[in-house]
């Protein structure tokens, strides 16, 4: 079954300064949407603002047409992937594993390198090796949909790929919303593209639309 999730009519002001200006997004399940944007420009405010965790001037977010204005508290709906570290770090792998019912067998076919620190606590982890429990478990728990601010941060170009794949396996069952600075990565994933430039929301339906909103050239 298709389900749809759409951000609309959202305005988003700091100090008198216009952050987001009416934008309107749609997703569904079994696709791919990518933001690109320069720092500032209020891509991790939208996340926030769809999650709940923003309020902002006005906003409607909706699942399948109903309204959700706190999808934080909707993890069957909707889960999120911050820039930030967001599992206490006193928790174990396997704590995380059992919680957030993920198999541990089928990651660590994935990344063998975790297989010795199934007890260990995600403190004792680098910053890499924690990000990519993050990623993973947000990616993989169940859902219809799943926002990613920067899930690349920090990760080895083999853990990325291993990553895209991933997702790529997961769109069957629901929807991602991703936005990372290595967008070469993003617009090779995403089904569909924005843009977000000067707090509006912008299609692209090709690589020109990308280097006329100014935001890279991708000779």
């Amino acid at each position: 079954m298709n389900h749809i999730l759409e951000a609309d009519g959202i305005l988003l002001e700091f100090n008198a300064r216009r952050i987001l200006s009416n934008i309107y997004l749609k997703c569904n399940t079994g696709e791919i949407t990518g933001i690109l944007g320069r720092n500032g420009e209020g891509k991790t405010c939208l996340m926030n603002i769809i999650y709940g965790n923003l309020n902002p001037l006005s906003k409607s977010i909706r699942f399948d047409s109903i309204s959700v204005p706190q999808a934080f508290k909707r993890p069957d709906f909707l889960t999120y992937l911050p820039q930030f570290n967001f599992i206490p770090g006193h928790l174990t792998i396997k704590k995380i594993f059992s919680d957030f019912e993920l198999d541990f067998k089928f990651f660590e076919t994935l990344f063998p390198e975790y297989g010795s620190r199934y007890a260990s606590r995600l403190d004792t982890l680098s910053g890499g090796q924690r990000r990519l429990i993050e990623v993973y478990s947000i990616i993989c728990m169940d859902s219809k949909f799943s926002m990613l601010d920067e899930p690349f941060s920090h990760l080895m170009p083999i853990q990325i790929e291993k990553i895209n794949e991933l997702i790529q396996e997961n769109r069957k069952t629901k929807g991602f919303l991703i936005t990372d600075h290595l967008y070469r990565n993003v617009i090779k994933l995403c089904d569909q593209l924005y843009v977000l430039k000067d707090g509006t929301l912008h299609r692209t339906s090709n690589v020109s639309d990308i280097e006329r909103l100014g935001y890279a050239r991708l000779d």
